[in-house]
């Protein structure tokens, strides 16, 4: 799978790559925050003359907003005016990180990832995206220690979203107890947030409660678009359940929306779980 889908958190997440204080924050739907500033003529010419600082943190904005737009060329470019502007500045390394990660430069993504926390160990943003580094380079276990440095911070903004992704990453490793709480945690600060609604449904049906998991899917389904991978989980959730007639009326969606789908060929092939 793609980096970039790696972490959707099926269909809903967003979640969580803050790249910079920029002013815009889109989400993509991979568990990362996306953030794209656009540059005025005040901007233009602090990128240019203007003290380190702000000259490192101007280029660090412009990177992430090519990268963004998969621009990785010129965003290692604008990462490389920002860190002779300002060494020490943090962010800059965070995106640096993020590119080498696009790129599947692992070791050098590690390395930025480091060298960002070791400007700024509390950085929530550095924290999540190191998180979420280590969850995608199957070290599940590891990133839990990170995603819960970002969510310590109280001036982190999007904490449901850290919750959310260690949520799914605990799952990975079957740690349900773990991934439970962080769900809970998610939707005690958002109950509507689309990632941890679908992830605690998911886990609902792992571990057998159907009831739960058929009122949370159908939640998430009102929230969001369908999408193949709630339309299977509803479809699964049915079936376990003995509602013949519902499931048909899923693996219908699932046929007629998604045939080209994973989910799709799993449903041709009767494998359910």
């Amino acid at each position: 799978m793609a980096m970039r889908g790696l972490m959707r958190l099926l269909t809903g997440l967003v979640p969580v790559l803050i790249v910079a204080a920029c002013a815009g924050t889109p989400q993509g739907s991979d568990g990362l925050e996306r953030t794209v500033d656009s540059q005025d003529d005040s901007g233009d010419q602090i990128a240019q003359q203007g003290p380190p600082r702000d000259r490192a943190r101007i280029h660090t904005e412009l990177a992430g907003a090519y990268y963004e737009r998969g621009n990785l060329a010129v965003a290692l470019e604008e990462l490389r005016i920002s860190i002779a502007a300002d060494p020490s500045y943090a962010p800059a390394y965070n995106v640096l990180a993020l590119v080498h990660a696009e790129l599947r430069e692992n070791d050098q993504a590690q390395a930025n990832f480091e060298r960002a926390l070791r400007l700024n160990a509390s950085d929530p943003d550095v924290n999540h995206n190191y998180g979420w580094f280590l969850c995608r380079t199957n070290r599940e276990e590891q990133s839990l220690r990170y995603f819960l440095a970002a969510v310590r911070n109280p001036l982190y903004s999007t904490p449901q979203k850290t919750y959310t992704l260690a949520g799914e990453c605990a799952m990975r490793k079957n740690l349900q107890a773990e991934a439970l709480d962080f769900f809970e945690r998610a939707l005690r600060l958002d109950p509507n947030y689309p990632a941890a609604v679908i992830g605690l449904a998911q886990l609902r049906y792992k571990r057998g409660q159907l009831v739960e998991s058929r009122s949370l899917v159908g939640r998430y389904n009102k929230l969001v678009e369908l999408s193949a991978e709630s339309l299977w989980l509803a479809l699964r959730v049915e079936r376990r359940l003995g509602d013949k007639s519902a499931e048909s009326v899923y693996a219908s969606q699932l046929r007629r929306q998604f045939s080209g789908s994973p989910e799709h060929q799993e449903l041709l092939k009767w494998q359910y779980d």
